[in-house]
């Protein structure tokens, strides 16, 4: 199907055929939120961001629980530097899933970039308590120097 076959040219970096793929299986089926999201993904790899905000969009209006298409649309707004859409976006795909521990980590990033040194302490402390490995490395990373926030928490 177009589909796996859009995933399968994803994964070669093939990020264009990707999107082709994706576009004939939302012509085919247009309630598939599966295909908006990867199309939105892959889009995303080409930085297009406003394109896949538009896609992981549709994806949530066709099914309100697609927590990753929340995290993605939020990931495509902050670079943007649309910082508080961010911040929605990766508080709804928390509500939806409270173990997202990736999406906690995403919410501190804009946090931080918005000013809100405290949210994203506390944000990433929750993403650290869930186990996130990146959070973890982040903390490790002396470059980034995060002891304010250690001694924030």
């Amino acid at each position: 199907d177009y589909v796996n076959a859009g995933i399968e040219k994803g994964k070669r970096g093939d990020f264009k055929g990707a999107i082709a793929d994706f576009t004939r299986a939302i012509e085919i089926d247009p309630q598939y939120a599966g295909a908006y999201y990867n199309r939105g993904y892959a889009k995303d790899e080409l930085k297009d961001y406003q394109g896949a905000i538009a896609d992981y969009s549709k994806a949530i209006a066709i099914n309100p629980k697609h927590a990753l298409a929340y995290n993605n649309r939020g990931i495509a707004k902050k670079n943007l530097k649309d910082y508080q859409g961010a911040i929605a976006d990766f508080g709804k795909a928390i509500e939806i899933n409270p173990q997202d521990a990736t999406a906690y980590q995403n919410r501190g990033i804009s946090k931080i970039n918005s000013g809100d040194r405290k949210g994203a302490c506390s944000d990433w402390g929750k993403s650290l308590s869930l186990g996130h490995e990146t959070t973890e490395r982040m903390f490790a990373d002396p470059k980034l120097d995060l002891g304010w926030c250690r001694n924030m928490r």
